[in-house]
């Protein structure tokens, strides 16, 4: 769930003459943990041909010191299939299909602790005539509830190598390596298992018994725990209170750190305009390069602190009890539990959260909710609004013990949240479904610590994709702004005759930009924002961040160091509006500033978004209308904030 924003490269990895071998298992089965386990961190994303299910690839290192590909393929019940990700797993594991390549030998995870319904898939696979290894999981799981299972007895009834693995123990991995380097010596079934559901019954049955299996007892603190939080009303109180403490905590944590990127990269624009003779090159490194950047960078401490919260909270198992307790929501706006997997996923980006769609079954369901995603408060939105935030509510104001800053973030993603449900639910009444009607399954994991390492690299990935971003799409747009607000460059005598001092850097920079070809497009749209109270430098920021939502941050960063290099957050709070009626007042007041979050909530500031609605809906029909509804709902609402928040300050 915590993926990077920005669609998957495209194309798988590349061995020549390498095996292949995929990794089939249902969700929550361990599938994930053994394909990072075995992978490392060299994994590759791409898509399937002709579809736009996302797959997973990585080297593994097998016996012999060979080396294998293995492909982690979305998890699935059942190999009849009902959306597009469980019909892709189904065609991978068919021989006759032409589609796609067929691996050369099958990992399939089986969860101990649910032994008797996960074997109905192990039947499933197995039937396929594909050499297949079935990697028993969360055998320490069941030991400790009192059940247990004969690992060499499973392995004699179900006539294929079986082996116990639990977390990354390497002994356990080694073994499974020592396999994996030749799938066509693994012993096959005699007689495959059976495929009319009576008798399937009655295999699974007869497998269980031979094998020793006692299932594990229910799990006490399990069922303590879920009396709480599954609860309709005290486990919905339970999961407010959990986001409301986070955002408490982003302000408080994450503030000494932000503040030593902030000094660093002051640092280092003082370096470049002390070191750097050429004026103009010493302006472009400093302000454009270093401070363009360092402005968005600053934010990083946010960024790991959402993703440490989401990382514990799926690890924990707390995210699969969250989506059951909202599916009873869900079936009010039309959908189901499903589709709030995928709204929850789009807190830490809004593509996952549309890729995660491809799990419903109904085209209609999975539309509806492709156009709510957009607007559950993604990471990008974060270092936008801790700079508006910051700007609109002193550190120090509490009410209580709580600081208002985090109870102004808590509410942004708050409605936020409530917003993509109203508008799935309204997306969901147009059309009719062409999808079957079927219940929401989703299996209650146990709770478990998550591991260190898997937090550390869930984290670690989104911080690399979040600087990812900052290198490729934030650091060009910043190179480009930089030009559009410096050129073009004035005359020493253009600046005497404008009673500038082309002596005095500050006053230089402050009418180059003024007179620049960015103020020309900002002055060029404010027809449109000018009832949001945005003056043409605020313009130039929205219309920059529809490369990146951060890119607001860089735009406005560099404005303010040109009136001030030497505290640009100061410079922002006293900024002034040039022109018009509020000539001379300040521009960021707070009804502007209400306005600009609200702005931001709604608004479809992102062009990777744009580009992954068009491709997983197949055309570009959908992200016109979301790009359409969401600037009209984004201005609109604005605009009523900006007259509430003037009535009532």
């Amino acid at each position: 769930m915590s993926d990077h924003c920005g669609p998957p490269s495209a194309g798988g990895v590349a061995l020549v003459g390498a095996r292949r071998i995929a990794l089939v298992g249902s969700p929550n089965s361990g599938k994930t943990t053994l394909f990072n386990a075995l992978t490392g961190l060299r994994a590759k994303t791409g898509n399937y041909p002709g579809v736009t299910v996302t797959r997973y690839e990585g080297i593994a290192e097998v016996g012999a010191g060979g080396q294998v590909v293995l492909e982690d393929l979305p998890g699935t019940y059942s190999l009849v299939a009902i959306s597009p990700d469980e019909q892709i797993v189904a065609s991978v594991l068919d021989p006759a299909d032409e589609g796609t390549a067929t691996p050369e030998g099958l990992l399939v995870t089986l969860d101990a602790t649910t032994m008797r319904r996960s074997l109905r898939l192990v039947a499933q696979v197995l039937r396929r005539g594909l050499p297949v290894c079935v990697v028993l999981t969360f055998t320490d799981e069941l030991t400790r509830r009192q059940g247990r299972v004969d690992v060499a007895a499973l392995r004699r009834a179900l006539g294929v190598p079986v082996v116990a693995v639990v977390g990354g123990r390497r002994q356990q991995l080694a073994d499974l390596r020592d396999l994996m380097a030749d799938p066509s010596s693994w012993s096959r079934p005699v007689v495959p298992p059976p495929a009319e559901p009576e008798e399937v019954g009655a295999w699974i049955e007869s497998v269980l018994g031979a094998a020793g299996y006692s299932a594990p007892q229910i799990d006490e603190r399990t069922r303590r725990l879920d009396a709480v939080l599954l609860h309709p009303v005290w486990g919905t109180l339970v999961f407010f209170a959990t986001m409301f403490a986070f955002f408490q905590i982003i302000f408080a944590v994450a503030a000494p750190a932000q503040a030593g990127i902030e000094s660093v990269f002051a640092w280092l624009g003082d370096q470049a305009r002390t070191r750097v003779g050429i004026d103009w090159l010493a302006a472009f490194i400093a302000d454009g390069l270093i401070g363009g950047v360092g402005g968005v960078v600053v934010f990083l401490p946010q960024i790991a602190l959402l993703f440490v919260l989401i990382s514990l909270l799926e690890g924990i198992g707390y995210l699969a009890r969250a989506a059951f307790l909202m599916d009873r929501v869900m079936a009010r706006a039309g959908l189901e539990g499903r589709a709030f997997v995928a709204l929850l996923s789009s807190f830490a980006c809004a593509i996952p959260g549309i890729m995660a769609t491809r799990t419903l079954p109904s085209t209609r369901d999975r539309i509806a909710t492709m156009l709510g995603a957009p607007l559950m408060t993604c990471s990008a939105r974060l270092p936008v609004y801790v700079l508006l935030i910051g700007l609109l509510v002193s550190p120090d104001t509490r009410v209580g013990p709580f600081g208002v800053q985090g109870l102004v973030m808590f509410a942004l993603y708050l409605v936020g949240a409530i917003s993509a449900m109203l508008t799935a639910w309204l997306f969901s009444r147009i059309g009719r479904s062409t999808g079957p009607a079927l219940p929401f399954y989703m299996e209650m994991p146990p709770y478990r610590l998550p591991s260190l390492r898997s937090v550390a690299l869930a984290v670690w990935d989104a911080c690399r994709g979040f600087l990812s971003k900052v290198t490729r799409i934030i650091l060009g747009t910043t190179i480009v702004l930089w030009l559009l607000l410096n050129l073009p460059a004035p005359s020493d005598d253009e600046l005497r005759a404008a009673g500038v001092d082309p002596a005095d850097t500050t006053a230089v920079a402050t009418y180059t930009i003024d007179h620049s070809l960015a103020a020309d497009i900002g002055h060029a749209v404010e027809p449109v924002f000018e009832p949001l109270g945005f003056d043409w430098r605020i313009n130039v920021g929205v219309l920059a961040s529809l490369s990146a939502r951060e890119v607001f941050v860089a735009t406005m960063g560099q404005v303010a160091a040109a009136q001030n290099p030497d505290d640009p957050a100061d410079a922002l709070a006293t900024m002034r509006v040039q022109e018009g009626p509020r000539q001379g007042e300040l521009l960021f007041t707070p009804p502007v500033l209400a306005a600009l979050l609200v702005f931001f909530l709604y608004a479809l500031q992102c062009m990777s978004t744009i580009a992954v609605l068009r491709r997983e809906s197949g055309s570009w029909r959908w992200p016109v209308i979301a790009f359409g509804y969401l600037f009209a709902l984004a201005w609109v609402m604005a605009a009523l904030t900006r007259v509430v928040v003037a009535a009532v300050t």
